[in-house]
Parts: C-alpha cells; sequence; structure tokens
C-alpha cells in the first residue's frame, strides 16, 4: 500500500466525520430557523445529498459506452438500500434507541415499501427500461412535492415561534445566519463525497495488499463505501441528539435510492438495466423485506431499540456471508442457508410479532 494512498486513507476518513458534523450542524440549524421538522430535513436535504455517491456511480454506469457498465446500477442501489436500513439503523439505534415520528409510520416506510415492491415489479421481465426509469423518475417527484408541502405547513405551525425583529435578526451571530448554515451543508456533503472515494480506494489496495479477492472487495469494501456518507452522518445525529435526521437521512436515502438514481440511470442509460435471474429471486425481494420490517420495528413503542439494532446489523452480515458463500460456491452455503431459514429468521418473526401482540394489548389496556 503506497504512502499516498495510506495518507488519502486516513484524510478521507477525517473528512468523512468532519463532513458529516457540519452537515448535521447546518441541516438542524436550518431546520430550527426556518421552522422545518428535523425529520423533513433529514428526508430531503440530508437524504438527498448523503445519495450523491450512489448517484454519481449509477450515472457514470449509465453514461460509459457498452453494457456491461450499466449491470453495476442495480446491484448499487440494492447493496446502499440493504446497508442503509439494516447497518445505518441499526448502528445508529446501538449508539442510542431511535424515537420514530409518526410521519415515518404512516407516509415514510410505506412510501419505501411501495418504492420497492415498485422495483421489484418492473424488474420482472428481466429488465429496467427507459419508461421503467421515468415511473420511477416520476415518484421521486411526488415524493419531494408531498414532502415539500409537509415543510411548507411545519413552517406555517412554528412561524409565531420563529418570527424575529429586524433587531434581533441584525443581532444574530454570522455562524448561525442562514446562509452560513447552507455554506456548511454544501462543505459538509463536498468532505463527504471526496472522503468516501478516498477511504474506499484505500481500503480496495489495502485489501488486495492482504490477498482478498476481487470478488470478496466488491461485495464489501465497494459495497458499503458509496453508504459511508450516510453512515458517518447518521452516527453523528444521534450522538449529537439529533436523532430525527439519522432515521430520515436513513429511510429517505433508501427511497431516493430506488426513484431517483435507479429511475434516472435507467432513463439516461441507452442500454436498459439487466436484472439477473439470481438478483429478481433472492437480492430484490431481500430488499423488499427489509423495508417491510421496518414497519414492526418502528410500531413497537415508536423506538427503534438497541437489541433491534443490533439484530439489523447482524442480518446484513448474514446476508454477505450468504452473497460471498453463494458466489465462491462454498460447501458450507447449504448449513448456512438452513441455519438462516429454519432459525434465524423463524425466532426473528416470532419475536417480532410477540412484541406487536405486547403492544396491542398494553394499548387496549390504556384505552
Amino acid at each position: 500500500m503506497s504512502a499516498t494512498t495510506t495518507i488519502l486513507f486516513f484524510i478521507g476518513l477525517v473528512l468523512l466525520v468532519v463532513g458529516a458534523d457540519l452537515l448535521v450542524r447546518g441541516s438542524s440549524n436550518i431546520a430550527k430557523r426556518v421552522g422545518i421538522s428535523p425529520l423533513v430535513v433529514g428526508l430531503t436535504v440530508v437524504a438527498f445529498g448523503t445519495s450523491a455517491p450512489e448517484l454519481a456511480v449509477s450515472v457514470n454506469s449509465a453514461l460509459t459506452p457498452g453494457d456491461t457498465a450499466i449491470q453495476l446500477a442495480l446491484g448499487n442501489v440494492i447493496g446502499s438500500n440493504l446497508f442503509n436500513v439494516l447497518v445505518i439503523l441499526g448502528m445508529s439505534a446501538v449508539v442510542a434507541p431511535l424515537v420514530v415520528e409518526r410521519q415515518l409510520i404512516r407516509l415514510d416506510v410505506p412510501v419505501l415499501i411501495f418504492t420497492s415492491v415498485l422495483c421489484y415489479l418492473l424488474a420482472f421481465d428481466g429488465q429496467i427500461g427507459r419508461v421503467d426509469g421515468m415511473i420511477l423518475f416520476a415518484g421521486v417527484v411526488a415524493y419531494t412535492y408531498v414532502l415539500i408541502r409537509l415543510a411548507g405547513r411545519s413552517e406555517a405551525s412554528t412561524t409565531d415561534t420563529t418570527e424575529k425583529t429586524a433587531d434581533e435578526k441584525a443581532e444574530v451571530p454570522w455562524t448561525e445566519r442562514l446562509a452560513t448554515q447552507i455554506v456548511f451543508i454544501v462543505i459538509g456533503l463536498g468532505m463527504l463525497v471526496l472522503g468516501s472515494e478516498w477511504l474506499v480506494n484505500g481500503a480496495v489496495e489495502f485489501a488486495r495488499m492482504l490477498g482478498v479477492g476481487e470478488l470478496i472487495i466488491g461485495l464489501t469494501v465497494v459495497a458499503a463505501g458509496t453508504s459511508l456518507p450516510e453512515l458517518a452522518t447518521s452516527v453523528i445525529a444521534v450522538a449529537r441528539g439529533e436523532r430525527d435526521i439519522a432515521v430520515g437521512n436513513a429511510i429517505g436515502s433508501s427511497i431516493f435510492n430506488v426513484l431517483l438514481v435507479l429511475g434516472l440511470t435507467a432513463g439516461i442509460s441507452s442500454h436498459p438495466v439487466p436484472v439477473s435471474a439470481e438478483a429478481l429471486s433472492f437480492d430484490i425481494p431481500v430488499m423488499v423485506a427489509v423495508a417491510v420490517a421496518c414497519l414492526p420495528s418502528f410500531i413497537t413503542g415508536q423506538v427503534v431499540s438497541r437489541g433491534e439494532g443490533l439484530v439489523f446489523a447482524g442480518y446484513y452480515v448474514a446476508y454477505t456471508v450468504y452473497r460471498v458463500l453463494a458466489e465462491i460456491k462454498h460447501e458450507s452455503l447449504e448449513t448456512f442457508s438452513r441455519v438462516m431459514l429454519w432459525f434465524a429468521i423463524p425466532l426473528t418473526v416470532i419475536a417480532g410479532l410477540f412484541t406487536l401482540v405486547q403492544e396491542f394489548l398494553q394499548k387496549k389496556k390504556q384505552a
């Protein structure tokens, strides 16, 4: 591993942390000054910004001549969405239990489930073409419009508490002004994108130096690399007490990945995005199942506990192990699959149902 790559690796790590802090700080302050809910800011500004690496990778693959590069687009979206929900929400909940607002249960998680199912239906013919991409892109326009309307209502409801006189506005320090917060957000996003690229490049070179195969690198380092901005932003947000931004970032980024990233990629590409039989029979259904799993986790007391966070993260590890074993056709794949199918998944479902029943009985008793 060259000295330059090593230096850039550590600089990238610093940029991720500092960039995430600036992004969360700027977004939080804008939410407070304008009167918009931090959740809405997390679902829009933060989620869209941290999805920039996925968008860049997928659009670049769409504009690359030939139909080989475009195959990266769907895998990028699926891998990022699984990482967003299982790792980012999971690790954020481990740092501190996440309180879930009703809007997520009533609107955003159902939208995530709908977009995941829509992706599966559009991919059912083995490809996602230009018309499919236009349908997905229309979905992100409609979803963004709804969020803007919600932001407008939130701002209107808090106008009385946020209005200031001219004298009061003149006394606001430059570090707290709206323009300064926007600069913080832009600089933070730039640091996140650049930091994640340097960090991933360094990790890939280090893995190659250790003799790790290209397949393993692709399924682990590169797959998670484009989601590092979301992870850094959400963990920093939780550490700063901005839990709404953390949850909104993970859910909003997942919605943008399907509707915007995949939609725009398929819409501008000269070749349809190919969907392999394995992706159609396994990876996309897993993405749908993970989206559906958010709902009961969020409903139970409207809190994602540390235990649920650990379960989420554990399932991402299990998914990654399965994909690696499947690709290298390892002899332990069948045993691993049986353990997951007959023990781990059923136990998780039973525990989830038990928690839901307890929550229902408790609410009924209180009523």
